[in-house]
């Protein structure tokens, strides 16, 4: 990718990586990249338009023809080497994440390398599913289903990008991915590593553009018979709509509001420390973010001393400093998303417990926002009901065991779920009632090989594992 540092260190990108290539942008639109930290520019990146969408997705079609034939072994070769590259720049790849995302260092250096990781996880979920079956006279294999162009959020740019790339490899598809504009820096970096790693041309095609432009022609574009999402419901909900024109296959993760519910024999010394880890895992800035807290009532004011005594182990602050535990927001935008909806909170009447309105005292130069634990919060106010994505956490009581499953599953979303409790049998059995996609028994945990997505507006299909490459295949029989 072209770039040139100027003397004020602002990085400029000009290029997009089209057919194995780092080629000029067709597109004009010129954007600054802002450090959310300080609000400074950091980087200017010239945007793609169509013609630079259509030039990528000519390019994935024309590889398809013979990466659709490659065997498992050859597609194999290909994660590995693909592992190797995001590798060897993890320390690179963290750095860019926490200046120009914000990313926390305690977040940032493990997400880095879990996305480098992801590569190898879907090698060995590619080895364990078979391709081909065959009764009687009939055989059945499961064939790639062609180009898929691959639409990625700013929150966790390398995982997703490796991710999303790393079953559709596995599947046979070759891709046109667009990640989001706001993560154009990271996407350069990211970008050195696949160049390294010499995939055949055409196979890998990176486009970064605007949703409404390269996002729209990926969606409408016949020659793209995949589209795999993750972001809002609002556009995942249109990328539904307007790909049926095209019989477009679709998987959405989209968003959540996940609960996390304590059992009545939860230990609040673990519970609750677990219970600000899922709150504000990436600055609150996760789309499984257990953002609505589940109490019993009986114990209400033990959970808010255990709260107020909790708070201060998860300082906001610099991201750089490997003690902070929330950065700023990603953008302006979304810190007065995030300012608007505690707002909204309190005049529906919830009570601030910790936090509040505006930003931490000593850091109003950035986007940051004051980690906001509202308790009295009912189930039908807008911030126990709208994802707000940012630090901001619902208590919401409840009576029975009955009535915390009722409200856990009283939502829109279905993507994840937590909970916490010393009985593990009553905890299984409250987790097997909850309508989400993963569900998490004490702790902040994850399996590369478990399917990952959700139920309702949560989005549509399965990413990660066998299911993730599965999402890629389409099954052909031939009858003799």
């Amino acid at each position: 990718m072209k770039t040139s540092t100027e003397k004020d260190t602002i990085t400029t990108i000009t290029t997009h990586y089209i057919d194995g290539a780092f080629v000029e942008s067709h597109g004009r639109e010129v954007m600054d990249m802002i450090n959310p930290t300080n609000g400074k520019v950091i980087g200017r990146v010239t945007l793609a338009d169509e013609e630079d969408a259509r030039g990528a997705i000519a390019a994935a079609k024309r590889a398809f023809g013979s990466f659709g034939l490659t065997t498992k072994d050859e597609r194999t070769k290909i994660l590995r080497r693909l592992h190797e590259a995001v590798a060897a720049r993890v320390d690179d790849l963290t750095q860019v994440m926490i200046e120009e995302y914000g990313g926390v260092a305690q977040f940032s250096a493990p997400i880095v390398q879990y996305a480098a990781n992801v590569f190898l996880a879907a090698e060995k979920a590619l080895q364990e599913l078979p391709l081909t079956r065959k009764w009687g006279k009939t055989t059945v294999t499961l064939e790639p289903v062609g180009v898929a162009g691959l639409i990625s959020p700013w929150n966790a740019n390398a995982l997703f990008l490796c991710a999303k790339l790393a079953s559709a490899l596995a599947a046979g598809c070759t891709v046109v991915m667009k990640p989001s504009e706001l993560s154009s820096l990271q996407t350069r970096v990211w970008l050195e590593c696949v160049h390294e790693a010499k995939l055949p041309k055409g196979l890998c095609n990176v486009v970064i553009g605007r949703g409404e432009v390269v996002g729209a022609e990926l969606v409408r574009n016949p020659d793209v018979a995949k589209i795999s999402f993750t972001g809002s419901v609002g556009v995942g909900k249109s990328i539904m709509r307007d790909g049926a024109a095209t019989m477009k296959r679709v998987t959405l993760e989209l968003g959540g509001k996940s609960p996390n519910i304590l059992l009545e024999d939860a230990d609040l010394k673990k519970a609750i420390p677990t219970a600000f880890i899922v709150a504000f895992l990436n600055s609150g800035q996760a789309c499984v973010a257990g953002t609505r807290l589940l109490v019993p009532k009986s114990r209400l004011e033990e959970v808010k001393r255990a709260i107020l005594d909790t708070a201060p182990a998860f300082p906001v602050g610099d991201p750089a400093d490997p003690r902070t535990a929330i950065g700023p927001m990603a953008s302006q935008k979304q810190y007065e998303r995030v300012q608007s909806y505690i707002r909204k909170g309190i005049e529906e009447g919830a009570e601030v417990l910790v936090g509040g309105e505006g930003r931490p005292r000593g850091l109003e130069a950035g986007y940051f926002v004051k980690p906001t634990v509202f308790v009295n919060v009912k189930n039908d106010m807008t911030v126990a009901r709208e994802e707000i994505f940012g630090p901001v956490l619902s208590v919401i009581t409840y009576d029975t065991e009955e009535d915390a499953i009722r409200i856990a599953n009283d939502t829109s979303y279905g993507l994840h779920a937590f909970v916490s409790g010393t009985d593990l049998e009553r905890a299984r059995r409250v987790a097997s009632q909850i309508r989400a996609g993963r569900v998490a028994i004490n702790g902040m945990l994850d399996d590369q090989q478990a399917p990952f997505g959700g139920f309702k507006n949560s989005g549509v299909g399965r990413e990660f594992g066998t299911y993730g490459i599965e999402a890629y295949l389409e099954p052909r029989a031939i009858l003799e």
